[in-house]
């Protein structure tokens, strides 16, 4: 069995919907499918998880979501006129949401989550209902039904073991063609959780373990994976292969092309990834595998993120206080923080986080903890940072990375404000200002890839 994920643009509209069944039909082994919501159509228009976010936001707010409702089920309306389905999966789709809005909204998270899976769980029965409609045996799959158990942190939950064995066990007795649903699924208590944005990819991962698939190919919009953001370099080197190691860290770095969580299910099993284009299916895309036999040469990749920020702590003598790092982490987890990296030397550390996390007043608050209970002599934040990470196992074997990249920075006129070396060597990070984030891109996939 293959297990294959359709992301938003391969179900945007009616056209592309046919396409992702023809791909659907063109391999029997294809039996288990996973859905995310309706993506855009054109650059202007809006995914439908956003129309549900809209439409959540306004029932908490004022206790009517009218105008947001009829702009969701109009979006599914449009999609099942055009695939000549009755308008009976459209009466199944409005009674879904109105029954979803009158659910009690105290707990605004779970209310919010409840609402956000509306979009994958509808679109699976309107899938299903068109594999139906073209004479194909096809079933809608309830995750609920089916075991899929999430950890209850709303918008940022994690599979619960027992998941794989109720999955399996759930799945294995169906025949014909499965749509699951992505992006969420059920706590011990029966509430709807979601995975992060993005998390269709995650439900595609978890179910190609549970199934123990040949394969889990995930369709998006490009032909492959790229070694660079193609709208920043013109015409980027396609990537044939890659190791799960190396793809978890471009997707950490910034690559959207696969959510950064999605590798650890298949990785413990060992199950191939193919990353594939909806709408040029025929093209090979690129393969995600624990080994790679391919030599892309040292750096296979190179990807960039913004919006993060340091804190940097000094303090003399630092080497020799005995849990100095760990007391400023605990501080860090009091406030519900994590962190990306922790560069440092003998009388210093910095800490890397995503600045969103840090609004003023909880920033004034654990810069005074800081200074306060661990005396230092001097701290302060830096905002508005820019990661920068060039990634490949054949830098292991490789001698001479690090100063290439750096000159190549050098050359740009990047600053580089701190570097951080895996100990896996399968990554080196440069923290630069945000606003040297492309020029440091072209330099770096110039020295290494032209």
């Amino acid at each position: 069995m293959k297990v294959a994920k359709f992301g938003g643009t391969s179900l945007a509209s009616a056209e592309q919907i046919k396409k992702v069944c023809d791909i659907i039909l063109s391999d029997p082994e294809r039996r288990l499918i996973v859905v995310s919501a309706p993506g855009k159509r054109f650059k202007e228009d809006i995914k439908v998880t956003d129309l549900l976010i809209q439409c959540a936001e306004s029932q908490i707010k004022n206790g009517r979501a009218e105008k947001e409702r009829n702009a969701v089920i109009d979006r599914y309306r449009e999609i099942a006129d055009n695939l000549n389905l009755s308008g009976h999966i459209v009466d199944v789709i409005e009674e879904d949401l109105n029954r979803r809005l009158l659910s009690n909204t105290g707990n605004e998270d779970r209310f919010m989550d409840l609402m956000k899976a509306a979009g994958e769980d509808n679109t699976a029965k309107l899938v299903a209902e068109y594999l139906n409609s073209r004479g194909v045996k096809a079933e809608y799959i309830n995750p609920k039904a089916a075991g899929l158990l999430l950890s209850d942190e709303f918008g940022n939950a994690r599979v619960l073991p027992e998941s794989y064995d109720n999955l399996r066990n759930y799945l294995s007795a169906r025949s014909g063609i499965m749509v699951f649903p992505g992006f969420f699924g059920y706590s011990r208590g029966g509430d709807v959780v979601t995975f992060p944005r993005g998390g269709s990819d995650i439900s595609g991962s978890i179910l190609a373990a549970a199934v123990q698939a040949e394969v889990y190919e995930n369709f998006t919009d490009v032909d492959s994976v790229f070694a660079a953001n193609p709208n920043i370099i013109s015409n980027p080197k396609p990537i044939p292969e890659l190791t799960y190691k190396e793809m978890r860290e471009l997707s950490y770095a910034g690559f959207s092309v696969l959510h950064e969580e999605a590798l650890e299910p298949v990785y413990r099993m060992g199950i191939t990834v193919c990353i594939k284009n909806t709408n040029n299916p025929s093209a090979p895309g690129t393969r995600i595998v624990a080994d790679r036999t391919s030599s892309n040469g040292p750096v296979v990749g190179i990807a960039s993120d913004s919006g993060f920020c340091s804190i940097f702590i000094s303090k003399y003598m630092m080497n020799r206080e005995v849990g100095f790092g760990r007391k400023v982490l605990s501080i860090l987890e009091d406030e519900s923080l994590s962190y990306e990296h922790t560069p440092s030397g003998i009388d210093n550390i910095s800490i890397i986080l995503n600045q969103k996390q840090l609004d003023s007043e909880k920033e004034e608050r654990i810069l005074k903890r800081i200074k306060d209970e661990l005396k230092v002599d001097d701290i302060y934040i830096e905002r508005d940072l820019a990661m920068i990470m060039i990634v490949g196992v054949g830098m292991m074997s490789t001698v001479g990375v690090a100063a290439r990249a750096t000159g190549a920075l050098a050359r740009a006129a990047v600053n580089i404000d701190m570097i951080n070396q895996g100990a896996s060597e399968v990554s080196i990070m440069f923290g630069i200002k945000a606003s040297d984030s492309i020029e440091a891109v072209k330099a770096l996939y110039h020295e290494f890839f032209e």
